[in-house]
């Protein structure tokens, strides 16, 4: 059995990056998430989906903190495009961050999302917390490759301080109040679990021509468990709210 596994990502920032449309001739780039060099605690990063240009990672061994840039559609329907770093994962997962936009965005659906993904397929099934631009926040998951993606909108909106957990089946979202403390922020999903899936935060914008980005702490916890991975079930409650003290 493998020991409790902590990581600790001070801060991560998501900066917007202009950028052409597609219908002024710029052409885009299916990026087939190529690997890059490993950034801080995690295991690398690339852009996954076809995106117009190539997003990006900055670390400041300083201050713990990193600079995400990204472009690309959406992460949504059947398929997305997005820049992500990442880290493989098993067992129980926890995921948790400050997050703060920088600038303001043209797109009020640009988002800032902590990811559970099978894979860096383009289609492929995956289930994250997303906080929108316009403060909406929500559990995005899509059930099978290619599949649709699904969404639980949590009541409220735009939370400093986000969490997604895998405990066994089950992926929740939780959501710190004013004060810091979590508390379950909606029903959780059950979803069939493979090994060797990914997690990690990425950003991507709504509008295929540009790049984002903002700002957050980070806390990762990987407790010794089950198969780690994201398929889902039709939503319900795993639990009742509870309040725990955040990170």
């Amino acid at each position: 059995m493998p020991g409790k596994k902590t990581m600790w990502l001070t801060a991560l920032t998501f900066a917007t990056v202009s950028a052409f449309a597609a219908g002024n001739g710029t052409r885009a780039r299916q990026a087939g998430a190529t690997a890059a060099t490993p950034a801080g605690t995690f295991d690398s990063h690339g852009d996954v989906g076809t995106v117009l240009h190539p997003g990006s990672v900055e670390y400041d061994s300083a201050k713990r903190s990193y600079t995400i840039a990204g472009s690309g559609e959406n992460i949504w329907l059947g398929s997305d495009a997005f820049q992500f770093a990442w880290k493989k994962l098993s067992g129980d997962i926890t995921l948790t961050a400050d997050i703060t936009f920088l600038g303001k965005g043209v797109n009020e659906h640009r988002k800032a999302v902590l990811m559970i993904r099978q894979n860096l397929d383009a289609d492929s099934p995956y289930v994250d917390v997303a906080l929108h631009g316009s403060g909406l926040t929500s559990l995005q998951y899509r059930e099978e490759k290619g599949a649709a993606t699904h969404e639980i909108q949590a009541d409220i909106s735009a939370p400093k301080r986000l969490r997604i957990e895998k405990r066994g089946a089950y992926f929740s979202m939780w959501l710190a109040d004013e004060k810091g403390e979590f508390h379950l922020a909606s029903g959780s999903t059950r979803i069939a679990l493979k090994r060797g899936g990914k997690s990690g935060v990425l950003k991507r914008r709504i509008e295929a021509g540009r790049a984002c980005s903002h700002g957050r702490r980070f806390h990762a916890v990987q407790r010794a468990g089950n198969h780690y991975g994201c398929f889902h079930r039709p939503a319900r409650d795993l639990r009742g709210p509870r309040a725990v003290r955040g990170p």
